[in-house]
């Protein structure tokens, strides 16, 4: 069973890639773990979503995880968030 942290941070997450794909025209659903590539954004988008995500979770990126496979997916960037926020996980 998920913690309901987790799930909240994975929802918000897709709140904020939904709105992404919004802005660019492109509706239907994302599953958590698809690749957000395949779903239509572009590595400029990718740049934006890192940005987004930051100020949404109050948290500076490294930049050693801005990394495509660090935003892959829904999912993944959920995972990233636990690792780096550690009240995120709790």
């Amino acid at each position: 069973m998920l913690d309901r942290i987790d799930v909240d941070t994975t929802d918000r997450v897709a709140l904020l890639v939904r709105g992404v794909l919004q802005r660019r025209g492109i509706v239907g659903p994302v599953e958590h773990d698809g690749d957000l590539r395949a779903a239509g954004l572009s590595s400029l988008d990718i740049v934006n979503l890192m940005l987004t995500v930051e100020s949404e979770f109050a948290v500076a990126i490294p930049e050693r995880d801005m990394t495509p496979a660090n935003f892959r997916s829904i999912a993944r960037i959920a995972a990233l968030l636990r690792d780096l926020v550690p009240s995120v996980a709790d």
